[in-house]
């Protein structure tokens, strides 16, 4: 074969491959612009609702605002060392740690018989404090009150704050014939705290 049909093959060659690229990847010319493709408008969501955590109950009725109302009228270094209520029921509403106004407790257990005995002495056997603590914590975590009951339908209400200064205030006595003194105001210890995390 001579070098100058060799050339010529080549040289064909090379004009089907490029007239071969060009056909499959078309031109700008041939392709027309892509359309505008719609697009979506975000849709904002709902802002959070100010509506009251937690939902009242006969057994939790009270807002966080009204406990900590209750809890404050507290005048440390006053009431009865220990109390001789004897309960045979406790309920334990749980306020969430971030609870504010008409919030309502957002966890409700009940404990019966030895079970609610055993958390009144884990109340009572915390020693009274002559003075409100002054030297508080920082961190955050929920408030319980607890709903002691006895069997002429007595109620006695503890507050109990697993942060801060810890407080751990009776803050009522209900029911017929329940006069007294409540139990002077102390501070919740790590044992009560253990207890009252046990669902």
């Amino acid at each position: 074969m001579s070098a100058q049909r060799t050339r010529g093959l080549i040289g064909a060659t090379l004009v089907v491959a490029v007239l071969g690229f060009a056909a499959a990847c078309g031109t700008e010319e041939a392709s027309p612009p892509p359309a505008a493709q719609p697009t979506e408008t975000p849709t904002p969501s709902p802002s959070p609702s100010n509506s009251p955590g937690g939902t009242p109950s006969t057994d939790c009725p009270e807002t966080i605002a009204a406990v900590r109302t209750a809890t404050d009228k507290a005048v440390w270094g006053q009431g009865a060392a220990t109390s001789t209520f004897t309960p045979v029921s406790v309920t334990i509403c749980q306020y969430d740690a971030k609870a504010t106004g008409q919030d309502y407790a957002n966890v409700t257990t009940k404990r019966n018989g030895k079970q609610a005995t055993d958390l009144f002495a884990l109340v009572n056997a915390a020693k009274p404090v002559a003075k409100k603590p002054s030297i508080c914590t920082k961190e955050l975590g929920p408030t319980y009150v607890l709903r002691f009951t006895d069997n002429d339908r007595g109620v006695l209400s503890f507050t109990a704050e697993s942060y801060g200064c810890h407080r751990l205030v009776a803050t009522s006595l209900e029911g017929q014939g329940k006069p007294g003194v409540l139990p002077a105001p102390r501070q919740v210890t790590a044992e009560l705290t253990k207890s009252l995390g046990l669902r």
